[in-house]
């Protein structure tokens, strides 16, 4: 059955969406500080639209749909010299790819031939990685990495064993926070000026194209989509069709990229989060949200998320990895999924998800001739 607002739940404003809203932080935050240290771009616009984003796909959504920036595209820009007109440019392309596959039936094609231990192949591929980008944490900051990990273990156990609400997040974001407070003191206070339109030049286009939008698209259609969608399947009941999420994507890219937002989309990773730590309505997105908005319009330095002691953000990072884990297992291939996700670690997930494929296709070919020889 497609979603139907009429079965979804109603928007909830406590502590455990609170606590939910903040979930996916440890991702989305050191992205968007390193994409902002190294590139042009002003973090407070980024900040500004995700924010905006957040609230719209909750209210839309009614589920904790998560938004984080288009992980291929940060990491590109990151290692290279990317400017502003070449962000501008790939979020616009692939704005209208995923705003014309929402329309079409590309993702019913797509459901149809790429096997369910493909896309929890993505998942754990995801879940590794997240692993992989919290050991920088702890080698950065092993002090509140331990104290982050004790604290969600403890709350864990609280809310297991004597029905307390998980509010691990907001603890150990807030330990963080004052952690950095005591060691740089309070951010200035400023108001956001106006956002400028970016208009990329023509030969922004045909280099992000190549650069920046190939190795990104694999990764949305099945990280962002098909994974999130099937995720949602599993969390709620809930039967969010791809599509939706691809015209979202879409949209969301075409109006706030021009405007000095950084590409982003939806991703399994912090939806895992977010229902990790509480999140189970779209008030988490609101609040986080809110918050986003809150950052971008009154504080000057794109630097006041630089303040958290990353060490707490790594240990929110390796609970994240083991939700998609454990979700990740729920395959009819442990094989293809297991290499998948190895493959995923150690190359790209183009190349996973291109092997996966074959892969899951040759073992399906061998299970059907070996039930024909027994028959």
């Amino acid at each position: 059955m497609p979603m139907s607002h009429t079965t979804l739940p109603p928007l909830r404003f406590n502590l455990s969406e609170l606590a939910g809203s903040l979930g996916d932080f440890g991702t989305i935050i050191p992205l968007i500080l390193a994409v902002a240290l190294v590139s042009d771009v002003n973090a407070r616009y980024i900040l500004f639209f995700f924010g905006i984003w957040f609230i719209l796909t909750g209210l839309y959504y009614r589920l904790p749909i998560p938004l984080e920036p288009m992980k291929a595209v940060a990491v590109i820009v990151i290692a290279g010299s990317i400017g502003s007109g070449e962000i501008a440019a790939a979020g616009l392309i692939l704005g209208v790819i995923f705003l014309v596959l929402g329309y079409g039936r590309f993702f019913a094609i797509i459901e149809k031939w790429v096997p369910q231990s493909v896309v929890r192949g993505i998942q754990l591929g995801l879940a590794l990685l997240l692993f992989r980008s919290s050991l920088g944490f702890v080698v950065k900051d092993p002090t509140f990495f331990l104290i982050g990990i004790a604290i969600i273990a403890g709350f864990y156990l609280l809310a297991r064993y004597r029905s307390i609400p998980d509010l691990s997040t907001i603890v150990v974001i807030g330990v963080g926070l004052i952690a950095g407070i005591a060691l740089y003191g309070l951010p200035p206070i400023s108001l956001i000026p106006a956002p400028q339109l970016v208009i990329p030049l023509p030969t922004d286009f045909s280099t992000a194209f190549s650069t920046l939008v190939l190795p990104q698209v694999v990764l949305t259609i099945t990280n962002a989509i098909l994974a999130t969608s099937l995720l949602t399947k599993d969390l709620f009941a809930h039967d969010v069709p791809p599509k939706k999420f691809s015209t979202s994507i879409g949209l969301m890219n075409i109006f706030s990229v021009p405007f000095g937002g950084f590409p982003m989309c939806h991703g399994a990773g912090g939806l895992a989060g977010q229902y990790r730590y509480g999140a189970r309505t779209g008030g988490a997105n609101v609040y986080a949200g809110l918050i986003f908005l809150t950052l971008a319009l009154f504080f000057s330095s794109p630097q006041v998320l630089s303040i958290i002691a990353v060490g707490v953000l790594g240990a929110l990072l390796v609970f994240v990895g083991i939700e998609m884990c454990r979700h990740s297992f729920k395959t009819d291939s442990l094989l293809v999924t297991v290499i998948i996700g190895v493959l995923a670690l150690v190359s790209s997930m183009t190349v996973a998800f291109i092997v996966g494929l074959v892969l899951a296709y040759i073992t399906n070919w061998i299970k059907k001739k070996s039930v024909q020889e027994i028959c």
